[in-house]
This record gives C-alpha cells, sequence and structure tokens, in this order.
C-alpha cells in the first residue's frame, strides 16, 4: 500500500444514523509489515456523550469521507 492517510489529525466529521455525533480525530494508527511496508491505517477518533469522552479505535477512510463537515 502506497496511500498514506487522506485526513490529518483534527478533522472533523458526523456520524450517520438516527443519532448523528460530531467526532475528532485524534489519532492515525498504522500497521507494517516486516519488509517495512504500510499495511493498514486506521483513524482514532472520539466524541462527547452524556459528558463523557469516547473513543473509537477502528474508524475507517470511508466513515470520515462520508461524515465531512463543509
Amino acid at each position: 500500500m502506497t496511500q498514506e492517510p487522506q485526513y490529518a489529525i483534527g478533522q472533523q466529521f458526523m456520524t450517520r444514523g438516527c443519532t448523528p455525533r460530531l467526532c475528532t480525530i485524534v489519532d492515525i494508527h498504522k500497521t507494517y509489515n516486516a519488509a517495512g511496508d504500510l499495511v493498514k491505517y486506521c483513524y482514532v477518533a472520539t466524541h462527547e456523550f452524556m459528558g463523557q469522552t469516547l473513543t473509537d479505535c477502528e474508524v475507517p477512510e470511508a466513515t470520515v469521507t462520508r461524515g465531512l463537515i463543509a
């Protein structure tokens, strides 16, 4: 995989569904193989729920793309 993550830390997006939430990317997890090649990456995002900060560790790039805030 030669593609790097498209979105930077701090990017905000809305989740989908009946209760959309404002999420913020706080980290990017990258996975490399033994040869040093980038195999996979995913975003870590947080959002507020009832006064708590919840963290989602496996947010795919498509989820961020669909929920971008213009």
